[in-house]
Parts: C-alpha cells; sequence; structure tokens
C-alpha cells in the first residue's frame, strides 16, 4: 500500500488531501514527541521519512498536518484489503500491516497472465478501499519486492523470467534483503556499490568478508530466491500496545502507572480475541532515543493484567537506570503450537472474575469506563474558602 496511514487518514479526511500528513505524533497533540510511521507523499520532498522523530520532521515540515497513529482503523482497514487479495488466490503472505506477496501461479488460467492480474488487484483494492496499492510482478519474492517499490504511489512494475539479474544489477545493493547500513559500508570499501557488483563479485572475497552470508547474497544478487510464499494461517503473531510519553520522565509513579495501564491494555486485546500470551516483552527508550527490548518465556500463557504487568515490571527494573523515559512498549506473543496441552476432563481456564466483569463493562459503556485506583491520579486539593464564610 501507498503511504499506508497517511492515505487512510486522509481518505477519512477530505480536507487532507494534498496536505503533507505526517503520522505518528503524541496523542496528546505535542509535536515534539514520538516517531514518524508514515509520511504522504506530500510531506517527503520536505525530507520527512519513516523513524524520523517527530521533533526533526517537524523542523523540516513546520506546516505539516501531525496526526497520532490510530493502530485499531488501520488495522481494519488492512483486514479489507486482505480479503481482496484472498479473491485472487489463496495462498497469500501478509509480511507487514499493509503489505503481502501472492503466489498466482494456481490463479493464471482463470485470470491470465502476471500483469492482468496485478492491473485487476490494483482497480479492486482501490474500488474497494479508495486506496492505491503498488505491485511488482516477478518469479521470486524478492525481485517482486524490490519490484512494488520502483515507481510509488501507484505504480506496476513487472519483471520478466530471465531478467531479474538484469533488473537488479544498476540498483543500489542496500536495495537487497539483508544488507544494512553497516554492510553496505564493508561492501563499498571493496568496490561494490550495485547489485550488479555484487552479482559478479568473487566468492571468496565475498567469504572473506561476509562469511557464509557472502554466498547468499551474491545468489539474490542475480535474482536466485526460492523461498516459496507461505500463505498465513489467519493468526496474529503479537499484540502490543506503546506510549510515548508528552515529556521524558523520571517519575517512578507515572512509569509504574503506564506499564499497568499498557499491560492491563494489552490483556484485555488478548481476551477479547480469545488468545494467551506465552512470550512477553518489554519495548524501552530513554531520552537519548536508545531502544532496548527484553522478553521473558513464561511457563503457561496468559491474558491477566495482573501478570503481564509483573513480568513487564521485573523487565523494566532490569533495563531502568538514571536516564529520563521517553517510550514504553508492552507485547505479548507465542500464541499458538506452545501450550501445554489441556487436560480433557479439566475445566476450561477462563478470565478471573474482575477481568471478566472489567470486560463486560468496557464492551457496553465503553474504555476506561471501570478503570484500577492505582491508576487514577490524586485530585487536586479543594481551594480554600474565604475567612468568614
Amino acid at each position: 500500500m501507498d503511504a499506508f496511514y497517511a492515505a487512510v487518514e486522509q481518505r477519512d479526511r477530505p480536507e487532507l488531501r494534498g496536505l503533507p500528513v505526517i503520522v505518528g505524533a503524541d496523542p496528546m497533540g505535542g509535536r515534539g514527541r514520538g516517531v514518524v510511521s508514515t509520511a504522504s507523499y506530500e510531506a517527503r520532498p520536505f525530507g520527512v521519512a519513516s523513524a524520523m522523530p517527530i521533533s526533526q520532521a517537524y523542523r523540516l515540515c513546520p506546516r505539516g498536518v501531525y496526526l497520532p497513529v490510530d493502530m485499531e482503523k488501520y488495522a481494519r482497514v488492512s483486514t479489507e484489503i486482505m480479503e481482496v487479495l484472498r479473491r485472487f488466490t489463496d495462498c497469500v503472505e501478509p509480511i507487514s500491516i499493509d503489505e503481502a506477496f501472492l503466489d498466482v501461479s494456481q490463479s493464471r488460467r482463470a485470470l491470465g497472465p502476471g500483469e492482468e492480474i496485478a492491473r485487476k488487484l490494483k482497480d479492486a483494492v482501490r474500488r474497494e478501499t479508495e486506496l492505491t496499492a503498488s505491485v511488482g510482478v516477478a518469479s521470486s519474492k524478492l525481485v517482486a519486492k524490490i519490484a512494488s517499490d520502483m515507481r510509488k504511489p501507484d505504480g506496476l512494475v513487472v519483471v520478466p523470467p530471465a531478467r531479474e539479474a538484469e533488473f537488479l544489477a544498476p540498483l543500489p545493493v542496500r536495495k537487497l534483503w539483508g544488507v544494512g547500513p553497516k554492510m553496505e559500508e564493508q561492501l563499498q570499501k571493496v568496490g561494490i556499490v550495485t547489485i550488479g557488483d555484487l552479482a559478479a563479485a568473487e566468492a571468496r572475497l565475498l567469504q572473506r568478508r561476509l562469511g557464509t552470508h557472502g554466498h547468499d547474497l551474491r545468489l539474490l544478487a542475480r535474482g536466485i530466491d526460492d523461498r516459496p510464499v507461505v500463505a498465513d494461517p489467519g493468526e496474529a503473531k503479537s499484540l502490543g500496545q506503546e506510549h510515548t510519553f508528552a515529556t521524558d520522565t523520571a517519575d517512578r509513579e507515572v512509569l509504574r502507572r503506564t506499564l499497568l495501564d499498557l499491560a492491563d491494555g494489552v490483556a484485555r486485546r488478548l481476551r477479547g480475541q480469545g488468545l494467551r500470551g506465552r512470550t512477553l516483552t518489554l519495548k524501552y527508550r530513554d531520552e537519548t532515543f536508545r531502544t532496548l527490548t527484553r522478553a521473558e518465556t513464561l511457563a503457561e500463557p496468559t491474558d491477566s493484567g495482573n501478570e503481564l504487568f509483573r513480568v513487564i515490571r521485573r523487565l523494566f527494573d532490569g533495563v531502568h537506570g538514571s536516564r529520563k523515559v521517553r517510550l514504553l512498549g508492552v507485547y505479548a506473543s507465542g500464541f499458538g503450537g506452545t501450550a501445554s496441552q489441556l487436560d480433557l476432563f479439566a475445566p476450561p481456564v477462563l478470565p478471573s472474575a474482575a477481568d471478566q466483569i472489567r470486560d463486560r463493562v468496557a464492551n457496553r459503556f465503553g474504555e476506561g469506563t471501570l478503570t484500577r485506583a492505582s491508576l487514577l491520579r490524586p485530585s487536586p486539593p479543594l481551594p480554600k474558602p474565604p475567612r468568614g464564610r
């Protein structure tokens, strides 16, 4: 999808169309907090890019429209898009909320060659979601992925069979999967700048520089990628929530309340989807933008906010030092295939009575209607009445 989060916001709010829209700002409206999740194509000429601090984006584009991430809305739209894709083939492998691989080799008899299928797919997505998608058509996942990025937005690039190496050759080596900034620097030191340079490099040189990884990269550089498209089993891989503070904080009570609120939020989502997580992960970013993740795998999966908080608090205590905290996140994963076998005669494991009540109240009256007393901030003292009254 093209600038997915920003495109959804522009679709739903026509007054934003044609304006530079930056998604990722602090929910409280602060323009100096958060990280850019998506920038609309109108914002990109200013130099705004994904993963950039919002404060830097604001310096580059002070007149942009800065919006918080609305992940629930984007997830709903993503579900609609994936349903459209599955009409073209059963073999769909989502790799993010806005991107997927499709193996259409079994669809050609009914739908035509790859390019024709791609055009029909783009038209269907636009017609049903009012959003544009860019598509790459090729004989391998690597080449199709790179092709899909070549003519954004609303692009369509077809790489015919046996032309993969020719297509890849002039592109920067950084375009290859597995080549990050450090590896790119290593390769440039030996004169490898383009994918074509890598394809032509001596195997011994790459072995010496990159070890066994060099052999795999050389194959990819020649367009050789036999990884299959793996159909999505329809199961979420992780659930999580994050909070970016309006001001970096070292207040222990604020940090504790935030972790508890995040743990409760993730637990509610788990229970809402009938899931229990075995692996719990803390995401921690301090005032210097240093980002750490720490995880713990439980003996038994859980959907309890109390249990999530207990583990996440311990992980937090293991990484928190003297610096102020900018962001905290809580994630749960490991939903299937790892749980212990259920006893045929044991009663089902249900959420606690308190959790069940909170879920019912939230479903009926809205999120936050019923909350923990420890999450409530103390009310300011009432003003003293004037003397003599």
